[in-house]
Order: structure tokens, then sequence, then C-alpha cells
């Protein structure tokens, strides 16, 4: 009854501080301006269970993508054993399945015992290339502090997690001979069994028995500790991958988002506007072109960020990166994501400090509109990184997650050029000439003269 209670605390702890921390995040994405998706759910679906649940874009590395196909097919099939574990420390039962199941259920669990021998393998080979082998776009400047951390910490409780695993299961099949009464037959596992006639069979009743429960809490503590952990790690990417493939760009790559409101000026200096100049409205302010701050991007840009798994694959096919450029797309889109901490953070403070100026007003709340701390995204991105950007489409197509960061580029670029009218020296001659005289290369007949 006591360790009932002590569950149902735990887990209620769980669910309280888990669903502050989500919709936190929640709350960051939706910082992000709405923009319009394309309607197609059945090619959307079908993405989202190719690239998210099928691993589709994994296996151009086919080794790195094997090793985490083992871990990824225990983490599913370890939810089997979750469920189990929830009914069991709710209601004060063991193996609840195994009664209704059974030999299904030994199947099951021998199925979850070889996998997770797998991505124990497959986790102490991660664990060498990050550490001991050291692949370079594991330890690019970016990389350095908690996002290299964050990677061993995770593999670390991986391994915490199977240990628990494989301690309940070993201590649970001596058990069954011993207090059949209490632990009732489920069948020898794959891979437990081994350990319950090599060493387990020689502990006593009672050190079974605590090892057995130290194994099941041990995978309790460590599964919800997972779950508050996701919130601040990369390996959000867990959950997140279902989303922002579902949710991901249907058209050619490439093809870049048009601006209306360019798009209806230069309807209008040719004569195509539907809108006449009456109904033009020449006192309204300049509207602000491309992103600056996060509010400027589109929540899918923020989804994206939080989607990351930080594998560097973008940074490590990016002819600029390649070229000794500044840009690492992987760098864009992390700092995007702490950015959106930050904002969202200062504005759940509710602090009157973070209103603009010109917007401050008695009773006025803080809100993503009226915000403004004095920073942006250009204190964490360089100019000479946005700038540098190809556009060549390499670190969108290399992304297993289906992730864009030259959407972000590109957007931040458009503000530099567009809003601030600043950019790199050699560029601005061009703009000149093109506003000017509808040709790049400074030369003085209009358009339909140089076209003759």
């Amino acid at each position: 009854m006591i360790q009932q209670i002590l569950f149902t605390i735990v887990t209620f702890l769980t669910i309280y501080f888990s669903y502050k921390a989500y919709s936190s995040i929640a709350f960051n994405i939706n910082l992000g301006r709405d923009y319009e998706l394309i309607d197609n759910k059945s090619s959307r679906w079908k993405t989202m269970f190719l690239i998210a649940l099928g691993q589709g874009k994994m296996f151009k590395y086919f080794l790195p993508a094997l090793f985490h196909l083992f871990i990824y097919l225990a983490f599913l099939f370890t939810q089997i054993e979750l469920f189990e574990i929830l009914i069991d420390g709710f209601a004060g039962t063991h193996r609840f399945l195994a009664v209704y199941l059974g030999g299904i259920y030994t199947f099951l669990i021998s199925l979850i015992e070889i996998l997770s021998i797998l991505a124990f393998i497959a986790t102490i080979i991660f664990l060498y290339r990050r550490n001991l082998l050291k692949i370079p776009r594991f330890h690019m400047p970016e990389m350095k502090g908690w996002p290299f951390k964050d990677a061993n910490l995770i593999l670390l409780g991986e391994i915490l997690l199977i240990s628990g695993i494989f301690m309940a299961n070993s201590s649970d099949l001596v058990l069954q001979g011993r207090l059949p009464e209490h632990f009732h037959h489920t069948g020898e596992f794959a891979i437990s069994r081994f350990f319950a006639e090599g060493i387990f069979n020689n502990f006593s009743t009672t050190t079974l028995q605590i090892l057995e429960r130290l194994g099941w809490w041990l995978h309790v503590l460590v599964v919800f500790g997972f779950i508050l952990y996701l919130t601040v790690s990369k390996h959000l990417h867990l959950l997140f991958a279902f989303p922002n493939t579902f949710f991901t760009s249907l058209t050619p790559r490439g093809e870049m988002e048009n601006m209306p409101v360019i798009m209806d000026e230069v309807k209008s200096m040719m004569g195509l506007s539907d809108t006449s100049d009456e109904e033009m409205d020449m006192s309204a302010d300049i509207p602000e072109f491309g992103a600056k701050d996060i509010t400027g991007l589109k929540w899918k840009n923020i989804l994206d960020a939080y989607t990351c798994s930080e594998c560097g694959r973008c940074t490590d096919n990016c002819p600029a990166n390649i070229t000794g450029k500044d840009l690492s797309p992987r760098k864009i889109v992390m700092m995007v994501r702490d950015r959106a901490e930050e904002v969202g953070e200062k504005i759940r403070t509710g602090k009157i400090d973070y209103i603009r100026e010109d917007m401050k007003a008695e009773g006025t709340k803080l809100t993503a509109k009226n915000f403004d701390d004095g920073k942006s995204l250009f204190d964490l991105i360089s100019d000479e990184e946005i700038f540098a950007c190809t556009t060549c489409n390499a670190c969108v197509e290399q992304c297993p997650l289906l992730i864009n960061p030259l959407d972000t580029i590109l957007q931040m670029r458009r503000y530099r050029i567009l809003t601030d009218s600043a950019g790199p020296q050699d560029w601005m001659p061009m703009f000149t000439s093109l506003e000017n005289s509808g040709n790049v290369w400074q030369l003085q007949e209009t358009r339909e003269d140089w076209i003759k």
C-alpha cells in the first residue's frame, strides 16, 4: 500500500511539472508569426510516418543510423513494459499483463530484452564516438558546454534504464521458483534467464526481492526523469519529430516564400495591381520585412529549433562551413531555440520593463507584440553568418527531421537588406542599380532599352 501511495505521488508530480514545462515550450513556439499551410493532409501524414516513424532520412549515414535504430526500437517497445508498470504501480499488482497474455507476454518481454541489448551496444558505441573518437561535427564551437554534456547524459540514462530492466527481470525469474505464490510464472525471457542462472540465482530470497524492487523503481524513475529532462534537452526531437515533419513545407525545395507587400508594390509599379491608388493607404507605416527577432519568424521555424537533434549533418555538409566561413546551420537553429527560451521566459514574468517605450501606458500588459528587451537574433547570429549562405539547400537536404535552417537565414537576411538597407559592400551597388534601372550591372539604360 505504501508503494502504491508513493508511486501515485511521484507520477502526479511528474505530470504536474512536465505539464508546466511543455506548456512553456508551446508558448515559446507560438511566439512566432502565423503562416499559411498547404492543406494536403494525405501527403503530410505520409511524410510524417516515413520520416519521423520510419526514420526515412537517417540511413544516408548507414552505421550510425543502424545503431540509432536499435535505440529507437528499444524505446518504442519498452513502452509496453512501461504501460504494465503504470498499471502495477497504481493497482498494486505484479506483472499484470502476464496473466492475460501468456506466451505472447514472454515473447514481448524477450523482444524488449533483445532490443535492449542492441541498444546497450549502440549506446556504448555512441559514447565512444563522442568522447574518444571525437568526430569533428560533435566538437564544433556551438557544441561546447551544455550541448555536449546533454548527449552524454542521455546516453548514461539509457544505460541506467537498461540496467533497471534486466535487474528486475532477472530477479523476478529466480523468485518465480522460490515464491510462486507472489511471483507467478511468466516463462523464460531471452536474455535475463542467463543473468538469472549465472548471477542472480546465487543471491538470497530477501536480496532478490530488494533487487527486483530496485530494478522496477529504477525503471520508473529513469522514465519519469527522462520525461522531465526532455524539456531542456535536444532529445525533445523524440516527440517533436512527428508534428515537425507533419507541418513541413510541401513546396519544392529551394522555392522561396514571396512577400505579399513587395509583390503588391511591384504590381502597382507595373500597372498590374488590382488596388487603385485611391484605395492604397499612403499614410500606413512602412512594414518590417523579414525577421529581426523570434516574433518575426514563423512558428514553424521555432518548432524546427525545438526539434533539432544537434546531429550536425547540416553543418557537416554546408559548403560555406566546409570552406571556412563562419556559417553553421546547426548553430543558427540552436540560437533560435535559445532566443525563444529567453524571450518566452521574460514575457512570462510580466515585467513592464520589457514593454516597448512607444507602447507603454497605464494598465498595458506585456505580450509578444509589445515586447522589447533591447536584444534580437542578431545579437546571437552575425551578419557574416547569414550572408555566407549560398542558399544551396544542402542543410535542408541533409536534415533527418526536415528542419529548414535556410528559411530562418533568408528571413534574417531580408530584414538586414530590406529593413536596415544593410548588407555586404559588394552587394549594395547591385541592389541600387536594380532598383534604379532594372538591371544589376549598373548600366544607365532602362530595362527595356537594355533588352533591345
